[in-house]
This record gives C-alpha cells, sequence and structure tokens, in this order.
C-alpha cells in the first residue's frame, strides 16, 4: 500500500466517518482472526485510518477502516474498496435494517 502522505487526495479522508454497504470478511489477510469471519455487517460504523493504492492495481484506491463492533470497540483494520462504503447514514440504517 501506498503511504497516505505520498498519494494524492482520495475520495474518503483519515478520520472520515464511513459505513459498510455490505457484510466485509476477513480474506485471510488480518492473522489471528479466522479466515472468512465477518468483520463488519451491512451499516456498520467505520472511521478510515489510512488510505492508498495496491501495488498490483496502482489506479485502485483502498482505504484501511477500522469497524465498530456491537460492543463499541473498534476491531483491526480493514482492507476496503469504495464500492464497499458510504458515508450517506440513511442508507447505512437502511442496510442495517435489511
Amino acid at each position: 500500500m501506498v503511504n497516505a502522505m505520498t498519494a494524492p487526495r482520495e475520495e474518503y479522508d483519515i478520520g472520515d466517518l464511513v459505513f459498510a454497504r455490505e457484510a466485509i470478511f476477513n480474506d485471510g489477510g488480518i492473522p489471528d482472526i479466522a479466515a472468512d469471519a465477518q468483520l463488519a455487517t451491512p451499516g456498520a460504523k467505520g472511521v478510515v485510518v489510512l488510505f492508498g493504492h495496491t501495488e498490483m492495481e496502482p489506479h485502485e484506491e483502498i482505504y484501511l477502516v477500522r469497524f465498530e463492533g456491537t460492543d463499541g470497540i473498534l476491531g483491526p483494520p480493514v482492507g476496503c474498496l469504495p464500492d464497499e462504503l458510504t458515508q450517506d447514514e440513511a442508507e447505512a440504517q437502511a442496510l442495517a435494517a435489511a
């Protein structure tokens, strides 16, 4: 991942509040958490902690987001693509209710 200090301004910035548009699962990239464990439910609230691009797809943005668990504690940083996130709180509430 490219450091946020050297990457151009992206759709979301560090500290931005975002919501998961879909269920997000561990793809095996987060150690000590079961592969395929659910990391965020649709509508889950999170905060962007870093952004950049992958080396394999330098034109594709990726955001590290820490999602709030049901206990109110932020989970580990999770890599998310822009289409997996929204800042629309009404959309997030509808997703969570579905």
